[in-house]
This record gives structure tokens, C-alpha cells and sequence, in this order.
């Protein structure tokens, strides 16, 4: 039983036995009073008969007419009249059946019995007889009657104006202790929250030590978070300029040409000319500031597309990776940041050249070394021409996609009604190789006998059509009609875009398609770690409204922004993809390999699954187990699934 209905009875039950005690005390104190009021009334109406008949000169006949005169007035229930030797002379008694003005069981239970009054009767100064007279108890009865009547009224009130309060008070000690039960449920679900601390001073102290320990937790895990952010700078990023580091860049370069839904990625490296020339004319501080400037420029460039990456590669050269920018975006970027370095490095070295782009357009699969020597090629010849300039490679990659945003609008949306939509399948396993579940990126075909593309090619102008509801909306009523169709499959993972989450109308139709479905307690929601963070109003709300469907809802390409993992702390998050970058080369690589056990030491504290992405070679997938990481996806991954 729970405490609030033990409360509501305790309640009742005092209320009752408070009515009923007040109750049965003030009617024995009325059937007191009563008995002695008719005691008191029989003496004196015995007294009043007996005067009566001695200054009458009494005789027998005279004091039976008196008697019987007197008795069928009906107020009495006896009268006697005795001689001096106890001879009965006059006796008049009433029936038992009367009428007692009272139920049979309110008289068995409370009788009253009064004395009888006794008075002498004399004829002169002889003594004639004894009166005993006995008044009726029937009016006794009524008044004792109509008094419990109005008293159990006054009672049933006064307990239901009692039963009010109570509830008000319950009421009032209810809130706070719901908001208390709420906060304990929520640190089970992973979702570490604090509360307002209530008025009641045992609730009070109970909600306080729960916050402070949640702020406890809070300021341990950010605390964490920003250790091992330092771990991951220290291990890939360039000390000088905070870019990232070249290790860093070839893994983030390997794995945007080699990902399942890679559309291609543009490199540009840009050369700082003439650095040993600069650094004997304004010497180490001064070439250090030309760094940092020329760094700082870069990483402009970076932070105006989504996923890009800027990095130091050495001494001189810096290098900008743009994953899925196609040739007419690169030649725009390109121009605009050579602009840029070369107006930032003619402050330190006037009339002199600064600046040399090397840039290319790679379709997906390329290795990163032919990449990186077709970019150095074009470099080389940028350098030969001695002044500030930019060559380009790769050109001989035309694309062959749609070049306008009417396009691409229209392509995408006959592919939705045609249909021309689905899922590919790719194994999520468990270190000890069972699967997790199945993660499934969407595919377009853009006419009937086309080819499949992946997400790569068409997610980035869909988030600038606003047509990303529609896309994910379209996986995942395949992913939940697959479900259906396979009671045997663990899950399938739905990766869902940061530009849909903001809409309530998509979160509202996504919460109904999940709610209709029998399949939802095995679809696992995943958002991009970045995405999240921009929109993290819309993430929480999504997070918030899924919660009771059974969903897992989770993170992928994590890991990049760790500083900011306690924002996630009271989302009731269920597992974490873990960027692929921090993957490739853990092996060897000690400086992730500290951060990923750190990364996955505070997300398992919290109840999270950590999962690696993009694991390409068995050395690296082997090294996983010694991080703390509870699985794995990607080419190394083997797909022992038949399901």
C-alpha cells in the first residue's frame, strides 16, 4: 500500500473513531441527564398526588377515580397505590408495546431507567398509603433520539470538513513528494536532475542531499570531461595553433573517403611561404603570432561548413578538409581563403609572396595517399609560380549530380513519392561479436533505373531545401516496417538530422509513427554529437517526449566536443558512437587510447553504452576491449548476422 493512501486511511480511521467516541460520550452524558431528570420528575409528581389526595379526605374509591383519572393522560408508565400494611389498593400500569418514539435498537442500546418517586398519602394524621408513581420514558427516548440525530449530523460535518483539510494537507505534502519520487526515478533512468526544495522539513532535507549529490556527480562529470578534453587536445591537436594535429587530420581525411556514406570531400593545403625567411626577419615570437594568425584563418574557414576540419600538417603547412563540397564550392572556399591568409600574413611580411593553395575534389574511395600527393602536386605548382596563388587537381572528377537547388528539390522529392527510398544494413556487434543491433543510413535513387546514393550526396542541400523531416521520417517507417516483419532482430538504428529535431510538428509525427508501432522498443535513435549540441533545446524536448516508448535514443560521431558532455548528463541518454577519428590507429596511439578509457569510464557511470565507429583494422577493433568499449561497427566488423 502506498504511503499516501496508509495517510488517507490513518486519516479516516482517526476521523472515525474521534466521531464515534465524541459521539457514544455525549450520549451517555444525555441519558444521565435524563435518568436524573425523570427521577426528579417522578418524585415530585408522586409528591404533588399524595398532597393532593390527603387534604381530600381520601377513601379507596376517591383514590382509584384520582388515579386511574390521572394515568390516562397517558405521561405515565405506573402508578400504585399501597395501603400501610403493602396491600396493593390502585395499580396502573402501560403496555410494553407502547410506542417509544425511538428505534427498538436505540432503546435496547441505551435504556434509561429512573427511580420511581414515592410519596406518603395521610388522612389527618393517619397514614392512608403510599404512592409510587413512575414516569414514561417514551419522551425520555425522543428527546435522547433527536439529540444522536442532530449530533451524528453536526459529526458527519465536522468529519467531512476534517476529510477536506486532510486532503489539502495531503495535497500539499503530496507535490513535494512527487517532484522527490520523480528525481529518484529520474537519476535510475540515467537523467541527473535537481529539483526545488520543498517547505516540508523532512522533504526538504531529502531534496537537498539528492541535489547535492546530483550537483556533486554534475560537477564531477564536467570536471572529468574537461580532463580528458585536455587528453584529447594533448593527443590531436597541433600545441601552436590549437588546429588539429596531422595524425588527427589523416585519420579524419581516411575516414571521409573511406565512410559507407562518404559523398566525397574536397582537401585545400595551404603553404606559409617563405616561413625560414620570415622567421630570421621578425624572429621567434613574431613567427610563432604569424602562426597562430595564419591558423586562426583557417579555422574560420573550417567553422563556416558543417563537419569540416581544419589542421597544422607541419612547420609550414596547414590543411582544410570539407567533407562532402564538391568542385563549385571548393573554387569559392579556395578563393576566399587565400584572400584571407594572404591579407593576415602580409602584415608580418610585406611585398613579399605569402601564400600557396594546393586543393582537390576526391569522389569517395580514393586513398588518402593518392589524395594527398595529387594535392601536393598542385601545391608544388603553386609554389613555382613565386607569388601568392592557388592550382587545383582533381578536376577530371566531374560531377554528374544536379547543380541547382530546384534540382535537387525536385529529384528529392519524386524519390519520396516514388518510393525510390531504402535502408542498407550494416552490423553494430559486441566485443564478443554478438549483435547489437543493425544500423541502417538511407539511400536515394534518383530515377527509375539509377543508382543508389548514399546520405553523403544528398543530406547536406536536403538541410538547406528543409527537406530532412521528410527523409527521416521516410527511414524510419521502413526501419519500423522491417522490425515488423523481423520479430527475431535485435534493432535497427535510425540516424536522424539536427534539422528535423527542431521542428515540434516532425518530433510530434515521429512520437505517433512510434507510438502505432509495434516495433519501437527495438528502433535506436541516433543524432549527431554536433547537431545536438547547436539544437539542444529541440534534442532535450525529443528525449523528453520519447522517453515512455522504449526507444534507445543515443549519439553518434562522438567524442569531438567532449568538453560539453555534461549538458547531456539529465537527458536519459542510452548509448554514445564514439567519431571514428579517435578510432583509426587507437592501437598504436596512446594519447586516444587514454582519452577513450577516460570518455568511456564516465559513460558507462552514467548507464551509457559506448560504441565505436569506423573500426577499419582488427588491431584497432582487438584494442577496443582495453578502452572500456562495448562494441563496434564498421569494415573490421564482421557481419555474422543471417537475420
Amino acid at each position: 500500500m502506498s504511503m499516501y493512501r496508509q495517510l488517507w486511511l490513518a486519516i479516516i480511521v482517526s476521523t472515525l473513531l474521534a466521531l464515534c467516541g465524541s459521539m457514544l460520550a455525549s450520549m451517555l452524558s444525555a441519558r444521565s441527564y435524563l435518568q436524573s431528570q425523570l427521577s426528579i420528575k417522578n418524585t415530585d409528581n408522586a409528591t404533588a398526588l399524595a398532597l393532593s389526595l390527603s387534604q381530600s379526605n381520601p377513601d379507596p374509591v376517591m383514590v382509584e377515580l384520582v388515579v386511574s383519572s390521572l394515568f390516562d393522560r397517558g405521561h405515565y408508565e405506573r402508578i400504585s397505590v399501597t395501603d400501610p400494611a403493602g396491600v396493593v389498593m390502585v395499580e396502573r400500569v402501560s403496555s410494553d408495546d407502547a410506542d417509544l418514539d425511538a428505534p427498538r435498537w436505540f432503546v435496547r442500546a441505551l435504556p434509561i431507567r429512573s427511580d420511581p418517586g414515592l410519596a406518603q398519602i395521610s388522612n389527618g394524621w393517619k397514614q392512608f398509603g403510599t404512592v409510587t408513581l413512575v414516569s414514561h420514558s417514551r419522551f425520555a427516548y425522543a428527546a435522547l433520539w433527536k439529540s444522536a440525530q442532530q449530533m451524528a449530523l453536526a459529526l458527519i460535518l465536522a468529519g467531512l470538513v476534517g476529510g477536506y483539510l486532510g486532503s489539502l494537507v495531503l495535497r500539499r505534502l503530496r507535490k513535494p513528494l512527487n517532484a522527490v519520487i520523480g528525481q529518484a526515478n529520474a537519476i535510475t533512468s540515467r537523467r541527473f536532475v535537481t529539483i526545488e526544495e520543498p517547505d516540508v522539513p523532512e522533504l526538504k532535507q531529502l531534496a537537498s542531499a539528492m541535489n547535492a549529490t546530483v550537483k556533486r556527480l554534475k560537477s564531477m562529470f564536467e570536471e572529468e570531461a574537461v580532463r580528458l578534453d585536455k587528453v584529447r587536445q594533448d593527443a590531436n591537436c597541433d600545441p601552436l595553433t590549437g588546429l588539429a594535429n596531422r595524425s588527427y587530420f589523416l585519420a579524419r581525411l581516411r575516414d571521409a573517403s573511406m565512410a559507407r556514406d562518404s559523398a566525397g570531400e574536397s582537401v585545400i593545403i595551404a603553404r606559409l611561404a617563405n616561413l625560414s625567411v620570415a622567421n630570421q626577419m621578425l624572429g621567434r615570437a613574431a613567427t610563432d603570432e604569424l602562426l597562430c594568425q595564419f591558423g586562426a584563418v583557417m579555422g574560420d574557414a573550417a567553422a563556416m561548413h558543417p563537419d569540416a576540419l581544419a589542421a597544422r600538417l607541419n612547420g609550414a603547412d596547414f590543411a582544410l578538409l570539407l567533407p562532402g563540397t564538391g568542385l563549385f564550392e571548393l573554387a569559392t572556399t579556395a578563393e576566399n581563403l587565400l584572400a584571407s591568409l594572404t591579407s593576415a600574413a602580409t602584415a608580418f611580411v610585406p611585398d613579399k609572396a605569402t601564400t600557396w593553395l594546393g586543393c582537390g575534389y576526391f569522389p569517395a574511395g580514393v586513398e588518402v595517399d593518392n589524395i594527398l600527393a595529387q594535392v601536393d602536386t598542385a601545391l608544388a605548382a603553386a609554389e613555382l609560380e613565386a607569388r601568392d596563388g592557388v592550382h587545383y587537381c582533381g578536376r577530371q572528377c566531374e560531377e554528374t549530380l544536379p547543380k541547382s537547388a530546384k534540382d535537387w528539390a525536385t529529384i528529392i522529392q519524386r524519390a519520396l513519392s516514388e518510393k525510390w527510398v531504402r535502408l542498407v544494413s550494416f552490423p553494430v556487434v559486441t566485443l564478443g561479436g554478438a549483435l547489437m543491433h543493425r544500423e541502417c543510413p538511407l539511400r536515394l535513387m534518383f530515377d527509375i533505373h539509377g543508382e543508389w546514393h548514399p546520405a553523403g550526396y544528398f543530406l547536406p542541400v536536403a538541410e538547406r531545401l528543409k527537406l530532412t523531416p521528410q527523409l527521416d521520417l521516410a527511414a524510419v517507417e521502413l526501419g519500423l516496417a522491417e522490425l515488423e516483419a523481423r520479430p527475431s532482430l535485435s534493432g535497427l538504428a535510425i540516424n536522424l538530422s539536427a534539422s528535423s529535431i527542431q521542428l515540434p510538428g516532425f518530433r510530434a509525427e515521429l512520437r505517433e509513427m512510434l507510438l502505432n508501432s509495434s516495433g519501437a522498443s527495438r528502433l535506436w535513435l541516433e543524432v549527431p554529437e554536433a547537431g545536438a549540441l547547436t539544437h539542444f533545446d529541440a534534442f532535450r524536448a525529443l528525449c523528453l517526449e520519447l522517453r515512455n516508448l522504449k526507444c534507445q535514443i543515443g549519439l553518434e560521431h562522438f567524442g569531438r566536443q567532449f568538453s560539453e558532455f555534461g549538458r547531456f548528463h539529465d537527458l536519459g541518454l542510452d548509448y554514445v558512437k564514439v567519431d571514428a577519428s579517435f578510432i583509426r590507429g587507437i592501437h598504436a596511439n596512446l594519447g586516444n587510447q587514454s582519452f577513450l578509457r577516460g570518455l568511456s569510464s564516465i559513460a558507462h557511470s552514467i548507464g551509457l553504452k559506448v560504441v565505436a565507429e569506423g573500426v577499419a583494422e582488427t588491431e584497432d577493433l582487438l584494442a577496443l576491449g582495453d578502452v572500456g568499449f562495448d562494441g563496434a561497427t564498421g569494415p573490421a566488423v564482421k557481419d555474422g548476422d543471417s537475420t
